[in-house]
């Protein structure tokens, strides 16, 4: 019997150099996509799939994310006081309840793969899911919800991949794909940023990934490899080598918003979908002598 998914790992340890001086003090999850921060998309695409329990593997500097799910007694009450009873209820329906999200610190940037490992005891002998907050998804339903539908019907472990252009495939990380099953379709190896001409497919790996407890075990015997940092994707081959991976291609799209440009992407391409500002932004974009 497949194990469902209840718990979710989400590691927002990094540091933003990209963005300096903007996360000089705060953390790069804290940037605001429209009316949102970064994390939060990521938190709402988990809950909505169903997830029970999500884990932040934080660092020194990252206690804005704490305050931010936490329930504010004074705003809550300053807001209703004032009337806007619909904002403290919105408020309210986004912080998860009593139990719900645990935090755990990765003291070292010793890669993602690392990252994910300090999140061990909390996940427990379960299969859990990785969502990268750098990653934010506009889809219906949403991109963790997509997998888990496929996960249902197949088990294992579950990569989300999109298309990208042939030309761009060294750019990412690139999956080389088998035979379909159901809403998934069988994995049968990656390959970190190929040189161009050699990808295996034009499917990247988009930051979404539900796994058995099994590569903590490999994580924790995992040496460093790209950057002297511990690779998720090196314990991902590895572990393949004995248990089933499949692929699901997320019918969304996903703006990297640890980029500058994917940042400014998705502060324009959600702003057009946001009722209260899609109007006048509308319009500033028809007004641009391009």
């Amino acid at each position: 019997m497949t194990k469902p998914v209840r718990k979710a790992v989400v590691p927002v340890a990094g540091l933003g150099t990209r963005f300096l001086p903007a996360t000089k003090a705060l953390p790069k999850e804290m940037l605001t996509v429209v009316d949102r921060p970064v994390v939060q998309y990521c938190v709402d695409e988990a809950f909505e799939a169903g997830i029970e329990h999500i884990i932040f593997v934080t660092g020194r500097g990252k206690g804005l994310i704490e305050d931010h799910f936490d329930y504010q007694f004074e705003l809550d009450a300053t807001l209703r006081q004032r009337g806007k009873v619909p904002v403290a209820d919105q408020l309210d329906a986004q912080t998860p309840g009593a139990g719900q999200i645990s935090f755990t610190r990765q003291q070292r940037p010793l890669g993602l793969g690392h990252a994910v490992w300090c999140a061990r005891d909390i996940v427990g002998d379960e299969p859990f899911a990785v969502l990268l907050p750098d990653m934010v998804m506009d889809g219906k339903p949403g991109c963790l919800k997509q997998m888990i539908d496929a996960y249902d019907e197949v088990g294992g472990n579950i990569i989300a991949v999109q298309e990208t252009l042939p030309e761009l495939t060294h750019k990412y990380g690139i999956v080389e794909t088998g035979a379909e099953k159901g809403k998934a379709f069988e994995i049968t190896g990656m390959v970190e940023k190929p040189a161009q001409g050699t990808a295996p497919s034009n499917l990247y790996i988009n930051g979404r990934y539900i796994l058995q407890p099994k590569i903590m075990d490999l994580l924790s015997s995992q040496s460093t490899g790209a950057g002297g940092e511990i690779q998720l994707t090196d314990s991902m081959l590895a572990m393949m080598e004995t248990d089933p991976f499949y692929g699901v291609s997320f019918d969304g799209r996903t703006y990297d918003c640890g980029s500058k440009f994917g940042f400014l992407e998705a502060n324009i391409m959600l702003a057009l979908k946001n009722d209260d500002v899609r109007d006048e932004v509308s319009e500033l974009i028809k007004s641009l002598d391009l």
